[in-house]
């Protein structure tokens, strides 16, 4: 395949904008259509079906709507609750601390579906705490932006939302497929800790007395019921994806204003402030990423690259190593949903062409997406928690070489068994 003029100056504007520090969904935007004008199409009537088609998008509803129920989460402070709870199920050991930042992120992660929230929310929360304790700042911010990388892993999850449109398949079946996973992540992250514990001398937390266990729990309750609410009415039929979504929100709005009253008018509107910017510049990379995947679409690059690759003619785990080695690198200079709606399109034709499921898939791109954002040197999580706690990136970096390992473990784990992702979703009737 010989690169039309059209294809090169889609390839050149991108990287001369995205090089010169313009935001990733602007580059797309622009190169997209530069490729308009080069290959003479009607950019108007172009631009406004591709923007009807997106903003028509029910599915794409759910994005905002997930947002908005962290961002309550967080401004209600219902949050704390979770906190309680994992400090008093893992506190009392030693490095204590530590296992409740990874738990309360598995936790949490049901509230966000996304690591930078994750991290910037709770995870911060506690690593400061972990330094009041006596950890070292390094590794306080490691555990972290390791512990984060569970998020989007666990519904609700805005990749998976993006994941599951791009490739067509179910909502609900990718929610379920990724909660072993992130099981195992969580365990693998926990092991670490309880090993570098009894190296280092981690403190202990004092155990909270056995009369305030049913205080806690039952503080706890009624937020850990969100994602058994979300996927309940998904598998039960009663709502789409989309609607389930707006249930969550309703949900979280009842235990914030009416349940708990722990947030008022002004925590009401920031909520909603925050939420329209975190929307607005998810929205921008949707927008440009259309654009720009018509272009690649209409110069045939995904039918060009299954071609190319199935006359390679490499085995499902072949292929499945080499994207997982791409995806690795690409998420130290990407954010994840810039690779999903760029990568996607060009690698699901191939993966479901060489017989692998499309869930499966998914949740493997998703998961090596989040273990690149804590990959040193360039992972996004290192350098949000090095800003937020002011702790130098080569201490993290040192800290979190240990988290790294576990996590390459887990993705190798579930590229070898496929049915640690397909297990539960054929349990609920998902085929396939």
């Amino acid at each position: 395949m010989h690169p039309s003029l059209g294809l090169i100056a889609l390839i050149g504007i991108f990287v001369a904008v995205a090089v010169a520090g313009a935001p990733i969904g602007l580059a797309m935007l622009a190169s997209g259509i530069a490729y308009l004008f080069v290959t003479g199409q009607d950019r108007g009537l172009l631009l406004d079906q591709t923007m009807n088609s997106l903003y028509s998008n029910y599915v794409l509803l759910a994005v905002p709507l997930f947002i908005f129920v962290a961002n309550t989460m967080n401004a209600s402070g219902v949050t704390d609750r979770l906190l309680d709870l994992s400090s008093a199920l893992v506190g009392r050991f030693r490095g204590g601390l530590a296992q409740v930042n990874v738990l309360s992120n598995l936790v949490f992660s049901g509230m966000s579906g996304s690591a930078v929230a994750d991290a910037a929310g709770p995870g911060l929360i506690i690593a400061r705490m972990m330094v009041r304790k006596g950890y070292s700042p390094g590794f306080s911010a490691a555990t972290s932006a390791a512990a984060a990388t569970i998020g989007p892993i666990v519904p609700p999850s805005i990749p998976m939302v993006f994941y599951a449109l791009i490739a067509n398949t179910s909502v609900g079946a990718m929610f379920l497929g990724g909660l072993v996973p992130a099981v195992l992540m969580a365990i693998s992250l926990m092991t670490i800790i309880a090993v570098l514990a009894k190296q280092r001398n981690f403190p202990r937390e004092a155990p909270i007395p056995l009369r305030e266990w049913p205080a806690t729990i039952g503080r706890a309750f009624l937020p850990m019921m969100l994602p058994v609410i979300l996927l309940g009415v998904i598998y039960s039929g009663i709502a789409t994806p989309t609607d389930a979504a707006a249930v969550a929100a309703a949900y979280a709005l009842l235990l914030a204003y009416v349940v708990y009253r722990s947030a008022g008018w002004t925590e009401f509107v920031q909520t909603l402030v925050d939420t329209v910017r975190s929307t607005a510049s998810v929205g921008l990379i949707i927008a440009g990423a259309f654009v720009f995947n018509y272009a690649i679409a209409a110069e045939n690059v995904p039918q060009a690259l299954q071609a190319a690759i199935l006359h390679w003619n490499p085995s499902p785990l072949m292929f499945l190593a080499a994207v997982n080695i791409l995806l690795l690198a690409l998420a130290c200079v990407l954010d994840a949903i810039t690779m999903l709606l760029v990568l996607v399109p060009l690698l699901v034709p191939v993966a479901v062409g060489l017989h692998i499921d499309p869930v499966f898939f998914g949740v493997l791109v998703i998961l090596n997406m989040m273990i690149g954002l804590a990959l040193p040197p360039h992972g996004l999580v290192l350098y949000v928690m090095s800003s937020l706690t002011q702790t130098p990136l080569g201490e993290i970096f040192r800290e979190v070489l240990p988290f790294i390992v576990a996590l390459l473990v887990v993705l190798i784990a579930v590229t070898l068994v496929p049915d640690l992702v397909l297990a539960l979703p054929r349990h609920f009737g998902y085929r396939g």
